[in-house]
């Protein structure tokens, strides 16, 4: 490993951001991320970073002081003459307003990028948006890397004979079939309509998970009304058990609750969100997915391929 590479991270997850720096065999650079009396925040480098490969650690989940955070940190490193900074995005916030679909709407997921690359970031890494599409609205390179090797390590050990992966919407199907392709299962599909943010309605049921050990695969969870919902209808349907794998867990609102309550046996989710509530739903198990954004940083770093990540 080059000695110029360095690894930082704001307020949003810094837990992450130490478990990738293990995996590096490198220190966290020393920064402090604080506040005004009055709540602005305030950052100070405390390290020499002239020349270095910077790399911000920052997730974008509310609240918004996250991506001011980040913003702000990198304003601060390319003030502090670092040859190129790279926004380590593990969760991209408000990626879901990526068209305007409704009058007088803003598109903010292009705002984002904006606002990113205005502050002088040279690059992108994230992981699993929301719309893929999303790298376009960059005009710096965006590498965007999936989390399939995570889950496929972790589901490696069931029987794929009696193994269905489910997509809880349409807009899911490419990553999910594309999921059920490396584990061998079969697909199945909900088609839902969703009337108003966080609410769905569920109208058709393709596919069949009879006695089928089920995976409901998404990117994202947020209230968990969706993936409740596709828990039911499976469960309508005759499976047999029914795991839910998502990336990113936002667990807002009801969210916990609902787990609680739906047919599911295990929810696994990655630790690109901070997540401490273990106690308020047992059925949570968190997989660590720092050693694939560490992979990905020293590819980047060294000027090596990322698309060897896509397996």
């Amino acid at each position: 490993m080059r000695n110029d590479l360095v690894v930082m991270t704001g307020n949003a997850h810094r837990a992450l951001g130490e478990l990738i720096a293990a995996n590096l065999n490198i220190d966290l650079l020393q920064v402090d991320a604080g506040r005004f009396s009055d709540g602005e925040i305030q950052i100070k480098i405390g390290e020499n970073i002239r020349g270095t490969d910077v790399f911000i650690v920052q997730p974008t989940m509310p609240p918004a002081e996250n991506i001011m955070e980040l913003l702000l940190l990198i304003d601060a490193v390319r003030r502090a003459s670092c040859r190129r900074v790279t926004a380590v995005i593990p969760y991209f916030g408000y990626a879901r307003q990526d068209r305007k679909d409704q009058p007088r709407v803003p598109i903010a997921a292009k705002l984002m990028a904006d606002l990113i690359t205005t502050a002088g970031a040279n690059r992108v890494l994230t992981i699993d948006l929301h719309a893929p599409q999303i790298q376009g609205f960059f005009n710096i390179p965006v590498d965007h890397i999936y989390s399939a090797p995570v889950w496929l390590n972790y589901f490696k050990d069931r029987t794929r004979d009696n193994l269905a992966v489910v997509a809880p919407d349409v807009g899911s199907i490419k990553m999910v079939r594309a999921f059920a392709k490396r584990l061998d299962a079969s697909l199945a599909i909900i088609d839902k309509r969703r009337p108003r943010p966080n609410e769905a309605v569920v109208m058709n049921f393709i596919g069949d998970v009879k006695g089928k050990e089920v995976v409901i695969f998404d990117d994202m969870i947020d209230t968990a009304g969706t993936l409740a919902d596709a828990a039911r209808v499976c469960h309508e349907q005759g499976a047999l058990s029914i795991t839910a794998c998502c990336t990113h867990a936002l667990l807002s609102g009801r969210a916990l609750e609902r787990l609680s309550d739906a047919p599911i046996r295990e929810v696994v989710v990655s630790n690109t969100i901070p997540f401490d509530r273990f106690d308020q739903c047992g059925k949570i198990r968190v997989l660590d997915i720092s050693a694939l954004l560490a992979d990905a940083i020293e590819r980047i770093h060294l000027e090596k391929t990322v698309s060897a990540l896509f397996v």
